[in-house]
């Protein structure tokens, strides 16, 4: 730990004191904004930093592959020596202990959940289903809990899709409606899921959350960044997954009331994302009241939640009202709803008697921060004008081949990286299709004599099938010359394609070549 860092406490910057974010307080939320450009992503990985050195694990998005470079020694530059000096403690070089994720399998260990897991309400969302549709699914997820049909990917989904689209009638009865055209709708929108590649997201084995709450022989937490620069070529998928992962967590985890620090700290960067998705709709729709949920009632588990967006307008009033701890980077004002945004930024801090809040937060330079975190009994501090600590780590990403290094030590490695297929609906309706199949056709008929020719007899009968008995008083012929002119007769007769002759060329010129 650095000069400043105290037992219970992690030291963020300074304004005229010391600004410490109080560890028994973290699970209490916070809120990381400003424009582009002006250091979110430096103060994502100084908290992510702090967390760790307090041996707590950290999960982040890694957007821009910016924040992997907590994985690398820092460099003493002379800038970040000069800061850390005039901040009243002396530079050090650091890394930090990191496990790379990636729901690609690409840059990292894959991350995998299963469809039962993900559940109907966050895969309706994903898939961007209306009313009617979602009720499909839920009717799909109901039937194969009933039915013992296990949902692990999405070939399963698809079959048990299948399944209740062809006993719609009997299926209708009891559930409610279930329309052809609402089944085909979700099909193609997991056609179009899959085409994105979010196939590999759905499998086994899946993730196990104690994965993500490690600490190293240090005994410093583990910083787990999910790499989110092809993912977010999908929003609606990366909002998702960030939301099933708290789900998951809240769900998993033990209550533990409120710790002397959290389990883990869990970073939700580009959080706009996600709540535009509930936007789409209603703004009550039980998406966003689950978020709400999760944000409330997740502390007592232990876990913290960072939000990181550009503006406070970005998130919902009632998550908003839930994020104690707060770091405001720059904002511009150059629009009338740039400076709604900053006289809403202004409004959710304590006011400090001695600081225009809103003019500040237009004038800070990269690197400068209005800072309130939760002291005493939970209450914000006065809100304060603050430099922002250096890093210990590298500020910027690693290369390919440092990631790859670190991969290979990973402490999970070969854990996720192979996937799993094993059975479950799909392979368990199929089989169901199998016998229906062959009940109907009966019992298979007993296959003719082969007449003695072994191998040959059975070929030739089961392709020409097979030939006539010799006439009487003719010259007894060799068994051979006999299959050869009854196949020659029946093929000649029968076929007179080019098709035959060239079976009848095949059939010869094997026969005449065994003597």
């Amino acid at each position: 730990m650095t000069e400043l860092d105290t037992d219970g406490k992690i030291f963020i910057g300074r304004s005229a004191k010391p600004e410490c974010l109080t560890l028994r307080l973290a699970n209490r939320h916070g809120l990381v904004t400003g424009a582009t450009g002006t250091g979110k992503t430096v103060t994502l990985q100084v908290l992510a930093e702090g967390f760790s050195r307090a041996g707590v694990s950290v999960f982040a998005a890694d957007i821009k592959g910016d924040l992997s470079g907590v994985a690398a020694p820092g460099e003493a530059k002379d800038a970040l020596v000069q800061r850390a000096k005039d901040m009243g403690f002396t530079y050090e070089i650091d890394e930090f202990p990191v496990v790379f994720w990636d729901l690609f399998g690409e840059q990292g260990h894959p991350i995998r959940t299963t469809i039962s897991e993900m559940g109907p309400l966050l895969l309706s969302q994903l898939l961007g289903l209306n009313e009617a549709q979602e009720g499909v699914l839920n009717i799909a997820f109901r039937i194969a809990d009933e039915q013992g049909l296990a949902l692990l990917d999405l070939k399963d989904l698809r079959a048990m899709l299948a399944f209740v689209s062809e006993n719609a009638k009997e299926i209708s009865k009891q559930y409610g409606n279930v329309s052809s055209a609402s089944v085909g709708a979700i099909q193609r929108q997991l056609l179009v899921l899959e085409n994105q590649g979010a196939a590999k997201f759905f499998g086994e084995p899946a993730l196990e959350i104690k994965d993500l709450m490690r600490t190293d022989r240090d005994k410093r937490g583990v910083i787990n960044i999910l790499a989110a620069d092809k993912l977010m070529e999908n929003p609606r998928l990366y909002a998702t997954f960030l939301l099933w992962l708290l789900s998951e967590l809240f769900e998993e985890l033990p209550e533990v009331g409120d710790p002397d620090k959290p389990k883990l700290v869990f970073f939700f960067d580009e959080a706009h994302l996600l709540f535009d998705q509930t936007r789409e709709s209603d703004e009550k729709s039980a998406l966003l009241d689950k978020i709400e949920q999760v944000v409330r009632l997740i502390r007592s588990k232990g876990v913290g939640v960072f939000f990181v967006t550009q503006n406070p307008l970005d998130v919902p009033e009632k998550v908003l009202a839930q994020l104690g701890n707060r770091v405001q980077h720059a904002l511009r004002a150059f629009t009338p709803r740039d400076q709604k945004a900053v006289r809403a930024a202004a409004e959710t801090f304590r006011a400090n008697p001695g600081l225009d809040t809103a003019k500040v937060i237009t004038e800070l330079g990269k690197g400068e921060a209005l800072v309130s975190f939760l002291e005493g009994n939970g209450v914000p501090s006065a809100v304060e004008r603050a430099m922002i600590r250096p890093p210990s780590a590298r500020i910027g990403p690693i290369t390919p081949e440092e990631r790859k290094a670190i991969t290979a030590k990973s402490p999970i490695r070969g854990k996720y990286d192979q996937m799993v297929d094993a059975e479950s609906a799909y392979e368990i309706l199929q089989k169901r299709v199998q016998d229906k199949v062959a009940e109907a056709a009966g019992p298979a008929p007993e296959p003719p004599p082969s007449g003695g020719l072994g191998k040959w007899g059975d070929l030739l009968g089961g392709v020409l099938g097979g030939g006539q008995p010799q006439g009487r008083g003719r010259a007894r012929m060799s068994t051979t010359e006999v299959v050869v002119k009854q196949v020659a007769r029946s093929v000649a007769s029968q076929v007179g394609t080019q098709v035959g002759r060239a079976i009848i060329r095949g059939v010869l010129g094997s026969l005449g070549g065994r003597r």
